[in-house]
């Protein structure tokens, strides 16, 4: 039978992907649902494409121009942040591929365990803000969650077969950016257009910034200690630039395993999907004459203090990686914005972790008060 998917964040870089996935294996999956944020005309275009039962636009303002768009076509539509967040509960869908961008993935990917729905997780915020609660509630309603970030897809396959294999350390390959290698002071010039140009992967504005930061690799982090159940001590980070070995696992007997491929965020994918089967795809293929070296070196957390200030949200734990997270999307915006330097960036996240009250042991409430108070000050940091 066809897997019933339904893709919250269709028209973001994750979600385009993964409908080429479904596109090309027709009778291994169906579309359902479909939802989006502000890209309505995308959205009607691919409502008409893959018919899916339900769209969703999470702007009630953009409802209106939406329904015009598909009214010829028997799906039905819905708007606002309430319909978002409960949409992914359908009674007929298998699997929710949560392809949103930040803190909006929160309580649809909640709201979908609860409801017992397999979860392809894109979006890695979802697990640094929440992730105890997020892992307690799928254990609880035995709930599958499979990793689309090609990191931690990697040792999601490296672990397949070695469930009874005590974990030594992983290791998080990163591409080191656009910006690898270079100084403080070169870093005060950067602009917007040069943070947007990752070398090896082609994704949307936030996790490019965020990646340009090492702030994704930060968040990469704490999501594999969710994914994983792994201590801060047993993860590393490691910068790749080819992007080849997608990441490492290394056991207890000093044995290393390695997930390998050309960085195509569809083959990530389409194993989440799939899962345990791998589907045969047309994917360009791997050659070792095309990569004569494949080289690896320490990050320097020093000069993208991002990556450290993750490392110390993870250790402290509590809502200090909810803070981290909130603080991150203001300035990330910001910059977007042109309202600060690339360089501020870590400057105002720091501020915030050190401003907002920590709780050790928060409930799901903390974390939405957190969010909305943390938003708030740094907001209010960058405003002075």
């Amino acid at each position: 039978m066809k897997k019933k998917i339904a893709i919250l964040g269709s028209t973001g870089s994750i979600g385009k992907q993964s409908l080429e996935v479904i596109e090309k294996n027709p009778d291994s999956f169906e579309v359902e649902i479909l939802a989006a944020n502000n890209n309505i005309e995308l959205l009607a275009s691919q409502a008409r494409k893959f018919k899916p039962v339900t769209v969703v636009t999470a702007n009630e303002q953009k409802y209106k121009d939406l329904k015009e768009m598909l009214q010829d076509q028997p799906v039905n539509v819905l708007a606002g942040k309430e319909a978002l967040e409960q949409v992914a509960t359908s009674e007929k869908v298998d699997l929710v591929l949560v392809a949103m961008v930040g803190f909006a993935g929160l309580i649809p990917t909640l709201n979908a365990i609860r409801a017992g729905k397999q979860i392809a997780l894109a979006n890695k915020e979802t697990l640094v803000i929440a992730g105890e609660i997020i892992i307690k509630e799928a254990i609880e309603h035995n709930v599958p969650i499979y990793p689309v970030d090609s990191e931690h897809s990697a040792i999601f396959q490296c672990l397949k077969g070695e469930e009874n294999n005590e974990i030594e350390k992983i290791f998080l390959t990163a591409s080191g950016g656009p910006f690898r290698g270079y100084s403080y002071e070169k870093l005060l010039n950067v602009t917007v257009s040069d943070a947007l140009n990752h070398p090896n992967w082609d994704m949307g504005n936030k996790i490019t910034i965020d990646s340009a930061s090492m702030m994704n690799k930060g968040f990469e982090v704490i999501e594999a200690k969710w994914l994983f159940n792994l201590s801060p001590e047993q993860i590393d980070v490691v910068v790749h630039p080819q992007s080849i070995i997608h990441s490492i696992v290394q056991f207890r007997d000093g044995a290393m395993k390695a997930q390998m491929g050309l960085p195509d965020m569809r083959l990530p994918i389409q194993y989440a999907l799939n899962f345990p089967n791998r589907l045969h795809s047309g994917f360009k293929r791997f050659s070792f004459d095309d990569y004569s070296k494949l080289t690896f070196e320490k990050p320097d957390s020093k000069i993208f203090r991002n990556l450290a200030l993750a490392f110390y949200a993870l250790k402290r734990g509590g809502n200090m990686p909810c803070i981290l997270n909130a603080a991150n999307e203001v300035v990330v915006q910001s910059f977007l914005q042109g309202r600060i330097r690339f360089v501020d960036m870590p400057g105002f996240i720091e501020k915030s972790m050190q401003k907002i009250k920590y709780i050790k042991n928060p409930v799901l409430n903390d974390y939405l008060q957190t969010d909305k108070e943390t938003r708030l000050l740094t907001d209010s940091f960058i405003r002075k």
